[in-house]
């Protein structure tokens, strides 16, 4: 399996709303780090921390949150995943509409790094009382 396609499994996990697919490409050791400003910022290390600082944390806060991809680009060690998140915050109601690039490494045919890169503004306003 390439690269490219252990990552289109991955989104396509993600349209099915399959959280253990989703996590599959990750190892003890994969590094994800989420955008500075975006609400769960930070670097966490393998599938667990993912789950539980990430997925988790969308899972409790947002409706309909997804990831529509636009482009892959496939860039030998490393692919890019272009698309928008949209979602609506539970606490809120309101929604909101952001573009994202998600940076994947890869050494010896597994993912080492996972980058958000993303827009956090929209998300951060739909988290706060206006």
């Amino acid at each position: 399996m390439s690269n490219l396609d252990i990552i289109a499994a991955h989104y396509a996990a993600s349209d099915r709303g399959d959280l253990a697919g989703m996590l599959a490409p990750l190892g003890p050791g994969t590094t994800w780090t989420e955008a500075a400003g975006f609400p769960y910022a930070g670097t966490y290390t393998g599938p667990g921390e993912v789950r539980d600082n990430v997925f988790g944390a969308i899972a409790r806060e947002w409706d309909g949150y997804t990831f529509t991809l636009g482009d892959l680009f496939d860039a030998g060690d490393a692919v890019i995943g272009i698309g928008t998140y949209e979602g609506k915050h539970r606490g809120t109601g309101r929604s909101f509409t952001a573009r994202v690039a998600h940076v994947w490494k890869f050494a010896d045919g597994k993912v080492t790094s996972f980058e958000q890169i993303v827009d956090s503004v929209p998300v951060v306003n739909a988290m706060e009382n206006r």
